[in-house]
């Protein structure tokens, strides 16, 4: 039914700028020949990028682990349009109807209390120059997340104060890779030198909080390699993200890196031990008490750690989705580490925060949380899905550093 929906208001939007561009071009070119050959070429190359996004030329079945031409002219172009049209869309219905309400009142007042007209063209220009530009900003916006927002990484220093952290621990430093998403956006090369960027920071220990692939399993390979150059002298550990589960890869990709030397933590633990003090790391497959696509859902949250939880020293849990940190803090588990919502890949964070598309699923969008019981730190990831933009979302790479409080 969502689905059907989308559809349906992605369809009402393209017949809305289908009726833009014709508004612009009879403004712009005079010639009526002209003007029908460029609405035609317009129309001819929409059609192109419509019918293969949609499959109707047979779509590749496979995952390219390097940008194509394919993802170059066809499918980043669609993605990028087909998101930027529904929201210049929105904001253009919220303008009309901020404009109707607006002259609805006027039209009250001058009911009730008769004036003379005063006809101001300056404001209605100003008016028609401010719709123009809301209804394009979207447009903008993509084009600056496509080349240049999923592409500006952030490196983030959190510090975590933790009580009773044992000594030998102080200033222990851990790096967070999150949602990496391997595919045409985020290649090998680029997980590499990601990888380079984490090993320079030197950290004590490295985790890797899932969404290793997106849909495709032939892609586990090709992430596996690309992340096995992550070094840490305590080792690099790891859980496993939904797209994992959706791929059924969580067996088979487990088994890849640990051949590899990496970790993944599977309803397990492990010690970290330093001159006689320990900490203990946790991680679980991804949880969700709410059906998330083919995931289904947990009658109770993190239900099968707790005989795993180390009863008063310092527990770290690696789980992707960050949903599960009530239920951590609430078990008493210091510090959570999640992924999942890449900060919303699209954000208004210069504004608020608050405001990002994962907001609808989780409260805990990006950034660091505490609550009585624990912390949680909500890594944005390094890669997409659905549209290669990142807006107000860059892409992080975090460095802990564990403080006795």
């Amino acid at each position: 039914m969502i689905f059907q929906i989308v559809l349906l208001l992605f369809a009402v939007s393209q017949f809305y700028w289908a009726w833009k561009a014709w508004t612009l071009a009879r403004r712009l070119i005079r010639k009526p020949l002209s003007r029908t050959l460029a609405i035609i070429g317009l129309a001819v190359v929409y059609i192109i990028l419509l019918a293969y996004n949609f499959g109707w030329f047979g779509r590749r079945n496979y995952t390219p682990l390097d940008l194509t031409w394919q993802d170059v002219l066809l499918e980043a172009p669609f993605t990028v349009w087909t998101a930027a049209s529904l929201v210049g869309f929105f904001l253009s219905v919220l303008f009309g109807l901020l404009r109707g309400i607006a002259w609805l009142v006027h039209a009250l007042v001058r009911a009730f209390r008769p004036r003379p007209e005063l006809v101001s063209p300056p404001r209605r220009a100003f008016l028609a120059r401010t719709a123009t530009t809301v209804t394009a900003s979207p447009f903008v916006a993509g084009a600056y997340g496509l080349f240049y927002g999923r592409l500006n990484l952030e490196t983030t220093r959190q510090p975590i104060r933790l009580s009773h952290l044992p000594r030998a621990f102080h200033g222990f430093r851990i790096a967070q890779l999150s949602d990496i998403h391997i595919g045409p956006f985020m290649t090998a090369q680029e997980i590499r030198k990601y990888v380079a960027i984490a090993n320079a920071l030197k950290p004590d220990l490295a985790v890797l909080t899932g969404d290793f692939v997106t849909w495709d399993p032939h892609t586990q390979q090709a992430v596996v390699d690309a992340l096995s150059g992550v070094r840490a002298p305590f080792g690099v550990f790891g859980c496993l993200g939904n797209h994992d589960a959706w791929a059924r890869v969580e067996n088979s990709i487990t088994d890849l890196f640990r051949r590899v030397g990496i970790r993944i933590l599977r309803q397990e633990f492990v010690d970290l031990r330093a001159s006689g003090d320990t900490i203990r790391l946790i991680g679980v497959d991804f949880q969700s008490q709410h059906r998330f696509g083919p995931s289904p859902p947990v009658p109770h949250l993190l239900a099968n750690i707790e005989p795993l939880i180390a009863r008063g020293g310092v527990n770290i849990l690696l789980s992707h989705n960050p949903d599960t940190f009530d239920r951590a803090a609430h078990l008493g588990i210091d510090l959570s580490l999640a992924g999942h919502t890449h900060g919303g890949q699209a954000a208004l964070e210069f504004i608020s925060p608050e405001i990002a598309p994962s907001r609808l699923v989780t409260p805990y969008v990006a950034g660091h949380f505490e609550r009585p019981g624990g912390q949680l730190y909500v890594n944005r990831g390094i890669g997409t899905i659905f549209v290669p933009i990142r807006v107000g979302a860059p892409p992080e790479i975090t460095l802990f550093e564990l403080e006795r409080a």
